[in-house]
């Protein structure tokens, strides 16, 4: 379904990349070559590690700057005992307007089934924002090809990830 108000939008993922201090330049850097004339054209989001969202959210609004603030994960749980974790609800505090969820990186070395993408998913609509969800398939599901390949695998990961989600929040969602 084509949505023609809906904008390209353009995402960094610093991973974890830079200090807040060094994240601070890197803003603004972005901004100066982006230009004014991109920024009419489409929106874009970064998102910095956790150490560094507080000091972007300020200079993004101290110095009404055309970006969104992302956040690159959360867990699903609003609070309680996970030591190093953020929730979404957090998050939003922050003006984040985007979380990254079901990253490649988060489901092999983490473990995260699509289950627990799915509740982060939930997590982030229920505290206003849009998740971008990640969806992939291995080296190996691409080269077996058939039911275990790429198409089948995204797909049902596309499914799996927005079980008890509303179709107006699966619209808004970005892929």
């Amino acid at each position: 379904m084509t949505h023609p108000s809906r904008r390209p939008l353009m995402s960094g993922n610093w991973k974890m990349h830079l200090t807040h201090l060094d994240a601070i330049q890197v803003v603004q850097k972005l901004v100066f070559r982006v230009g004014k004339d991109d920024f009419e054209k489409v929106d874009v989001s970064v998102h910095p590690p956790f150490t560094a969202l507080r000091s972007i959210q300020t200079l993004i609004d101290s110095d009404d700057l055309p970006l969104a603030l992302g956040a690159q994960n959360c867990h699903d749980e609003d609070k309680g005992a996970f030591t190093g974790e953020v929730s979404a609800s957090m998050l939003a505090k922050l003006s984040c307007r985007y979380v990254i969820v079901g990253h490649s990186e988060r489901r092999q070395l983490f473990g995260e089934s699509s289950d627990f993408v799915n509740r982060k998913v939930r997590a982030v609509l229920a505290a206003n924002m849009t998740p971008i969800l990640c969806v992939g398939e291995t080296l190996e599901q691409r080269e077996a090809g058939g039911a275990d390949g790429a198409d089948d695998v995204v797909c049902a990961q596309l499914v799996e990830r927005h079980a008890k989600v509303s179709e107006s929040a699966v619209e808004s969602r970005v892929v």
